[in-house]
């Protein structure tokens, strides 16, 4: 088993083969994540392509037009005030 170290600061290094193995380099983030069947905390790389986001909005039921637009922007900017 791989193990390491905290700092007084709280910073741990992540040691080599475990980098490799999650394929991170410099200046990539990792979630920690509870497993809550397990009670663990998983680490796990927060790096995702943005193509990953594709889908996770639905397409509208109606179009909506530049001047639906540009209306509800115009009714939005005179109640704000």
């Amino acid at each position: 088993m791989t193990s390491a170290t905290i700092t007084s600061k709280g910073q741990v290094t992540i040691p080599v083969d475990v980098r490799n193995r999650l394929g991170l380099s410099t200046g990539d983030r990792v979630e920690f994540i509870l497993n809550e069947a397990s009670g663990h905390y998983e680490v796990v790389p927060a790096t995702s392509p943005v193509t990953a986001l594709k889908g996770i909005i639905g397409k509208p039921k109606k179009a909506v037009t530049i001047d639906d637009m540009n209306a509800a922007i115009a009714d939005q900017g005179g109640s704000a005030r």
